[in-house]
């Protein structure tokens, strides 16, 4: 055959992969063809989540495991020799490839972003490709790597035994981190959203520098035990020898890897400063996990660690970059060496979309005002002023308000799936315990089952803290529904949670993001694609925020008449006008720590009533969308067909009429969902003449049945006139697809009449077959 009558395939198989061995590169360990390197971004309406299709590269060449240095584009001989080269180069940048090849099979041609002026693209021969060495000795002058430099640079990644490797994006952290190792930087901040995997690039950092052959010294330092126990079990349980956490006063020098917690290596009176029991220089390299809090403020207790250990590197980690007035991670660590945000993760398909439920509650709307003399239910008067959203468990208990949140979030459980693991996200301790007691008194039947169903996992609570790591774990069914306050805001992974409740007044856009966090892990296994958040507080308000997804911004002066503390985490006294901070505290093992400074009047005889829900989606562009599910589709379908008889003349022209409806799926259009709404037995045709162009519909029996009372099967006889009546039934009872799908040949009653073949063949043939198919859905849609 010749060459220009070859598939894309044949080309890469008989041109392409020959051309690329021949230069050197091993097809075992340096290519990966048809690597696909996003998983397809999740669209959800209504209940339903469908994935788009991957980025897929044709070709990713690597100098060694987790470098990569190229990619290439391939397209069959008709297209010319550089038809793919834009692709590659979009690519190329998602990647942060230096080298762009495209080829046709003839040659290639040759893009080096590297290179800002002279030949930056140049055609070669199949016999010219570079080798991996060429490729990297340019690339390392690009960089201007020492042999020094180059020793560290070059170390690859870690090897998984069982398979997995990283995805793009935390190779690209990597690759980043090292090499700015390697240039001698001293501050570098990853900032990297919730759940794209922070700790397994940080142990593949740290297995580099390992590796490379020198003596060096790594702190992985955190603020909570989970922070620092999880990745010691995840990724270092057979490094045993060279791993020592340290604890409580237990100072080990004869390492190389430490774990710690700042508490740990700061102490109490009986074991203060244990960090100044290792000399200055002892760490080279220092990983502070979640950055923006802890050490991050320059007046902060546990700074002095850093500030001791000031000649290592420190390598800062965090999804949410702290900019205020007072603390400023950027001015700490520099600018950012690589972000990945929440909003690229969602439209790669790593991470879970999102739908909101907003509640309005009727006293959080218009306030509440006690009578002159109006006492709670312990006999206490209560302050006469106007009561507000802040002061809704914080000073001011509405135990109906409490009760009706409880309510809701059962309503919408057993409207799913009342296995659903749930947060609930409260004011404080005293609120999440009176939360906890809510939600068991409505879902009594299967606390009955399992006591663990409803918990309380706080930091003062032992017995919800030993159910955290079930919790977390997808195989566990207990606990179902957790109650907390902070202890749950960051550093828990919780694959399977599918709804997060907001009932807490969330200032803070760093808190936010990393509650929202919470649920953007995707589980598929587990049937986890997408989460939805049920706000109480208008705290989503905060997707609208520029700032949520964006790059931060350093906060670097604030004005004499300012307050010290950042203006979105401010708590006002509604009484004196003070300004107070949150009275949350973390205690030597990262527990929470609560104190009770605000007098509370628990008020049981206040009727509060839910004024609206509305639902939001998370639209293409990465904006929260306030859209009916019927607008959406109707405006989906009218950008494809600008009228009725547009649509009916491509229906009947249509070989297949399920190729468009699975094209308006694709686009987002579910109807299944709409026939929830229309609360009919439609087919997609009916459903789409009458959401987007409001004919009145009819059902699919309605159309079966015309189809009989003209008696259109009169003009077939035996067992082909059989085939056609069943079908016809079949219709009826599931719809189109089956119609169309000559594998429903096989199910019965149709494997009672004969094999798929004999069928066919009491047609004529197979293309009679489908000729008469497409009949008799000529004459379902006859009566539109």
């Amino acid at each position: 055959m010749k060459k220009s009558g070859l598939t894309e395939a044949d080309i890469r198989t008989k041109y392409i992969t020959p051309a690329l061995v021949d230069a050197g590169w091993d097809i075992q360990k340096q290519i990966r063809e048809e690597k696909y390197f996003t998983d397809g971004r999740i669209r959800v309406r209504g209940s339903v989540a469908k994935r788009d299709k991957g980025k897929k590269a044709d070709y990713i060449l690597y100098y060694k495991r987790g470098i990569p240095l190229a990619v290439i584009e391939a397209k069959d001989n008709s297209h010319a020799v550089g038809a793919g080269l834009q692709q590659g180069l979009d690519y190329g940048d998602i990647l942060d490839i230096p080298f762009v090849y495209s080829s046709n099979g003839d040659g290639f041609i040759e893009h080096d972003r590297t290179k800002h002026e002279g030949e930056v693209v140049r055609e070669l021969t199949l016999d010219q490709f570079p080798s991996p060495d060429d490729l990297w000795r340019r690339y390392s002058e690009f960089k201007g790597f020492t042999n020094e430099e180059e020793k560290l640079v070059k170390q690859p990644h870690h090897f998984d035994k069982q398979g997995r490797s990283l995805r793009y994006y935390q190779e690209i952290a990597v690759n980043r981190t090292i090499e700015a190792i390697a240039k001698g930087l001293d501050r570098i901040l990853l900032v990297m959203a919730t759940g794209t995997g922070k700790t397994l690039t940080a142990f593949q950092i740290i297995w580099r520098i390992w590796k490379s052959g020198e003596n060096k010294r790594i702190l992985f330092l955190a603020d909570r035990n989970i922070l620092v126990d999880d990745p010691i079990r995840k990724y270092f349980g057979s490094m045993k020898d060279v791993v020592h956490k340290i604890q409580r006063g237990k100072v080990s020098k004869a390492h190389q890897i430490y774990f710690a917690l700042y508490q740990a290596v700061t102490g109490n009176e009986d074991y203060a400063d244990v960090f100044k029991e290792y000399s200055r220089d002892f760490f080279d390299l220092i990983i502070i996990d979640e950055c923006h809090r802890g050490s991050a403020a320059a007046d902060s207790a546990w700074r002095r660690v850093l500030e001791y250990f000031d000649s290592a590197t420190h390598i800062g980690l965090t999804a949410t970059p702290k900019e205020t007035t007072t603390v400023s991670n950027i001015d700490y660590f520099g600018e950012p060496v690589y972000t990945y945000s929440l909003k690229q993760g969602i439209e790669d398909g790593f991470l879970a979309p999102y739908k909101v439920v907003r509640f309005t509650i009727d006293k959080d709307a218009e306030g509440w005002r006690p009578v002159d003399g109006f006492t709670d239910k312990h006999g206490n008067i209560i302050p006469d002023r106007e009561y507000n959203q802040k002061d809704y468990d914080r000073n001011l208990i509405l135990e109906k308000r409490t009760k009706l949140v409880a309510r809701k979030v059962t309503e919408f459980l057993k409207e799913t799936d009342r296995y659903s693991k749930t947060i609930v996200f409260c004011i404080d301790i005293d609120h999440a315990e009176r939360m906890r007691q809510a939600l068991i008194n409505l879902n009594a039947d299967l606390v009955a089952k399992d006591s663990r169903y409803v918990m309380r996992i706080t930091g003062d609570e032992k017995a919800g803290k030993m159910q955290l790591d079930n919790f977390m774990d997808e195989e566990q069914s207990y606990p179902v529904i957790a109650t907390t306050s902070k202890l749950l805001t960051t550093g828990v992974d919780i694959p399977t949670c599918k709804f997060i409740v907001l009932d807490a007044n969330i200032g803070s856009m760093t808190e936010f993001k990393q509650i929202i966090g919470r649920g953007t892990r995707i589980s598929e296994d587990y049937g986890k694609m997408y989460f939805t958040i049920m706000d109480f507080r208008n705290v989503t308000r905060h997707f609208a925020d520029p700032d949520f997804d964006g790059v931060p911004e350093q906060a670097t002066h604030f004005g004499p008449d300012d307050t010290p503390v950042p203006e979105d985490e401010i708590e006002v006294d509604q009484e004196t006008g003070a300004v107070e901070e949150e009275g949350v505290e973390w205690d030597d093992d990262g527990g929470e720590i609560e104190e009770d400074k605000v007098k509370r009047f628990y008020v049981d005889n206040v009727e509060v009533k839910l004024f609206n829900q509305r639902i939001q989606y998370y639209g293409d562009d990465g904006k929260l969308v306030t859209e009916s599910l019927k607008d959406f589709s109707r405006k989906q379908i009218n950008e494809r067909y600008s009228s009725l008889d547009d649509f009916l003349r491509h229906w009947k022209d249509s070989e297949k009429k399920q190729a468009i409806v699975e094209e308006l799926e694709q686009n987002g259009v579910v109807f299944k969902e709409l026939q929830k709404m229309v609360d009919k037995d439609l087919d997609p045709f009916d459903l789409i003449c009458h959401v987007a162009f409001d004919q009145p519909p009819l059902t699919r029996k309605e159309r079966a049945e015309s189809v009989k009372k003209r008696n259109y099967f009169g003009k077939y006889s035996g067992t082909a006139k059989q085939v056609l009546q069943a079908l016809l039934d079949k219709y009826e009872d599931e719809g189109l697809e089956n119609l169309e799908d000559m594998k429903v040949l096989r199910l019965d009653p149709f494997n009672k009449l004969g094999s798929p073949m004999e069928i066919v063949q009491e047609f004529g043939g197979r293309d009679e077959y489908l000729n008469a198919i497409h009949k008799i859905e000529n004459e379902l849609y006859l009566a539109s």
